[in-house]
């Protein structure tokens, strides 16, 4: 019975949301939990049929098993979307996830790069090799431009605009947009593409990706993780680094530096403010560190 609602779930997912393969298997294992979890309890229970009191005892059961609240929230998320999918097809006249409370969230701030650490690592590549020339793009890429690990392996040479300083990026949903791009990630962009990339030999079906790796493939972002790792070792950075750090880094730096939030959520391609103003978190805790250090009634 709920296997026919999940397939249509699943096509709705992907056909009207266009969603990408991981979020729609991530929505639909979010079913998943709730139905295991009705077999248990009220087997022959429809989807129409199940109301808030059900719900708030799912979220008790994964929380005993030990599920943290961020992941709880995931799955209500999951939820609400399979009810707002259920009621525009009529299967269900009421949604139980309204009223539904969110486990609250403990916000851990994500380690940020200084621009001097950036630079650091950015310093410590070899570009006298080819691989090194690569990477050096790739940093310049992701600090310059703050995109997500998916979208920089993604990146194409036909959304370069470089005569006019912009790249286009497809995001989350297939949502596109227009970001900035500075002189130096064009620099070491066209270093690459000029004098290493036309001798790879491209696999048909990548003729268009821009970063390759040595076997004419996209890169993977298991990859794009390994060649940041080995980054921040070389320039002795002990923080906790990974492609997204740079991302924060490019947000936050703009925000301290006295950017509209709107323009950043532009560039970052949030589709709510409310997700960019994390940065905003930041800032403060960036002028309060300031404020220990510099202020004579603090030291």
């Amino acid at each position: 019975m709920w296997d026919v609602y999940k397939k249509g779930f699943k096509a709705h997912l992907q056909l009207e949301k266009s969603l990408s393969e991981n979020s729609v298997e991530a929505y639909i294992h979010d079913i998943d939990k709730l139905t295991q979890f009705l077999s248990f309890s009220e087997p022959e229970l429809k989807p129409e049929q199940v109301n808030l009191k059900h719900l708030e005892k799912f979220l008790q059961w994964i929380g005993e098993l030990g599920m943290t609240p961020s992941s709880q929230s995931r799955i209500i998320s999951g939820l609400r979307n399979f009810y707002k999918y259920c009621q525009q097809e009529q299967i269900s006249k009421t949604d139980p996830t309204a009223l539904l409370e969110t486990p609250r969230l403990i916000k851990h701030l994500p380690d940020v790069l200084s621009f001097s650490e950036i630079e650091r690592i950015s310093n410590s590549i070899d570009v006298s090799t080819n691989e090194g020339a690569r990477n050096k793009a790739i940093i310049e890429t992701l600090y310059s431009c703050g995109l997500r690990v998916s979208e920089l392996v993604n990146l194409r040479l036909s959304c370069l605009y470089f005569d006019v300083g912009y790249i286009r990026i497809i995001g989350k949903g297939d949502k596109e947009r227009l970001v900035p791009v500075g002189r130096p990630a064009i620099k070491y962009i066209n270093i690459y593409r000029q004098n290493i990339r036309v001798h790879v030999p491209v696999i048909p079906g990548f003729e268009d990706i821009l970063f390759l790796n040595r076997r004419g493939r996209k890169l993977s972002r298991v990859m794009i993780f390994m060649i940041i790792k080995d980054l921040a070792k070389k320039a002795s950075i002990p923080k906790t680094i990974s492609p997204h750090t740079f991302r924060h880094s490019f947000a936050t730096h703009l925000v301290e530096g006295g950017a509209d939030l709107r323009a950043v959520q532009e560039m970052l391609g949030h589709e709510s403010i409310t997700t960019t103003e994390i940065y905003t978190h930041l800032n403060r805790e960036y002028l309060r560190n300031t404020l220990e250090q510099f202020h004579p009634s603090y030291k």
